[in-house]
């Protein structure tokens, strides 16, 4: 089944459930949510990142250049393929972005498989704050 896609409410979900898992304080469930909330919020800061990609004019590539293709890749590798791609009303602020070294530092799609201890919380709550910079930013449209 091929599903639609909904860029900006999708980085908004993401980002709801992110916070949720943040702050969960039931017996047991920290670190470990923390961590899951971490991942959570590197797809919601790439989901909207892509929404203003595709404001900016910046539209998925053909089938066959995926691999080439932003729309299908995660941090850190979304932003340098972005550098790549840049056009259209938003490409000041999307350089920025795709420039900026401390977005998403450590965050990786590899980290749904890591032990949750190798998971800083420093990273978390900078990916937090990164988060909702990009889905602010996102909303702002």
């Amino acid at each position: 089944m091929a599903y639609r896609q909904d860029l900006s409410n999708s980085a908004k979900r993401h980002l709801r459930a992110a916070d949720e898992l943040h702050v969960m304080t039931s017996a047991g469930t920290q670190p470990g949510c923390k961590a899951v909330a971490g991942y959570l919020f590197g797809l919601a800061g790439e989901l909207a990142v892509k929404e203003m990609m595709r404001d900016s004019g910046i539209f998925p590539l053909a089938d066959g250049s995926r691999r080439d293709d932003p729309y299908y890749a995660h941090f850190p590798d979304l932003k340098s393929r972005l550098l790549f791609a840049i056009h259209g009303r938003r490409a000041g602020e999307l350089r920025k972005i795709a420039e900026a070294s401390a977005l998403f530092q450590h965050w990786d799609t590899a980290m749904r498989y890591a032990p949750t201890d190798d998971i800083d919380a420093r990273w978390i709550e900078s990916w937090r704050i990164n988060a909702h910079d990009l889905v602010k930013r996102m909303a702002a449209l």
